[in-house]
């Protein structure tokens, strides 16, 4: 298992070269065909990267808006071009709280300071943003870990565990949420087989958590979203772990669409589900998940899908009849009484205020 809080994997979805004053990402959306780096420079290519999804996952939205608000700086470090760039970065993408809790951040961090030393000042807060988003992953890893090892002492052959969507290293600034139990243990050698939901309509599962399982060696199995009941009832699920763009104070969890059913069927079947997230994506100041915003995002993504054919090309191609009306609503909520924990970097918190509250004191202040 490895010793450090450092990804070891051999792709990262966001880089900051030393002494830059840009970024580097994945463009997520020629994944799983083609990895492409793209150069991020201003904070316009950050709101667009996070808008059209070249980025997406909530901690890394949180890490792009950070470094897109040191970039506006850059150009112009008085308050009110700070305060423009602070609003179109934060309407990008609404329902992760990832991104606000980081453009929050860095703004509180530069505006007691002069002008001249802002910029500079927001490029080392987004840095430690970043860095302690991977070291907080890492723990949720280490924290998930000992759930797998748990589950595994009372069966023989791999544990058996479902997620949805990707909650991996390219949704975060490594490790992922979901998936860093996943990874410590495959490396430790304990027996793992990740049931990979499709996630539609973007089919991030299929695009990008297969992408990353086949990248790392952790056997894998992809199926159709509509299959996950049936492997519950058959019994082929030990665990279900999924991610989470935003929690709210009482425990509920709003996570890709289509996380919602796979908790009712895991209810109804006695499997354990989990939620892994790190602290910034907790939501203290939202009683409940009837309160986050639901992204609407266009119909296009469910009336069409993309893929390669059989000469190489990388094309988009219809599914529906034209003039097909179609609604494309991106998150759900999970009712915190669905939820069997919430995997954090503190450790393993019941889905209710009280415990959260008790792990992190500072949040429900």
């Amino acid at each position: 298992m490895p010793g450090s809080a450092r990804d070891p994997a051999p792709y990262r979805a966001l880089v900051h070269p030393p002494g830059a004053r840009h970024i580097e990402a994945l463009d997520q959306r020629a994944l799983p065909h083609a990895v492409i780096s793209v150069k991020i420079a201003s904070a316009d290519a950050a709101a667009m990267a996070i808008r059209t999804m070249w980025v997406r996952g909530a901690p890394l939205i949180g890490a792009v808006g950070a470094y897109g608000l040191a970039m506006a700086l850059d150009r112009d470090p008085g308050d009110d071009a700070l305060a423009r760039a602070y609003a179109a970065l934060d309407a990008t993408r609404p329902t992760a709280v990832n991104l606000r809790w980081a453009l929050d951040r860095v703004r509180d961090a530069v505006l007691p300071l002069d002008t001249a030393a802002r910029a500079d000042a927001a490029w080392r807060e987004a840095d430690a943003i970043a860095v302690e988003d991977e070291a907080m992953n890492h723990a949720i890893g280490l924290v998930g870990l000992a759930l797998l090892r748990e589950v595994a002492s009372r069966r023989s052959g791999p544990v058996r565990v479902m997620t949805h969507c990707n909650a991996g290293a390219l949704a975060t600034c490594g490790w992922g949420t979901a998936t860093a139990p996943l990874f410590l243990a495959h490396a430790e050698g304990l027996p793992v087989h990740v049931w990979i939901s499709e996630t539609r309509p973007r089919l991030q599962g299929a695009n990008l958590t297969a992408w990353e399982m086949a990248r790392r060696g952790v056997p894998h199995t992809l199926f159709a979203d509509g299959a996950s009941g049936l492997l519950m009832r058959r019994g082929d699920v030990d665990v279900v772990i999924v991610g989470a763009d935003r929690v709210a104070a009482n425990g509920d969890v709003c996570n890709k669409i289509g996380t919602y059913p796979k908790a009712l069927a895991a209810r109804d079947n006695g499997v354990p589900f989990y939620a892994a997230l790190p602290s910034p994506t907790l939501d203290a100041r939202l009683a409940t998940g009837d309160g986050i915003p639901i992204e609407t995002r266009g119909p296009d993504e469910v009336l069409s899908v993309s893929g390669r054919d059989s000469y190489g090309q990388t094309a988009s191609v219809t599914i529906a009849p034209a003039g097909t009306h179609a609604i494309n609503y991106a998150f759900d909520v999970t009712p915190a009484r669905l939820v069997t924990g919430l995997i954090t970097e503190r450790g393993v918190a019941e889905a209710d205020r009280a415990a959260l509250a008790a792990l992190f004191p500072e949040r429900y202040g």
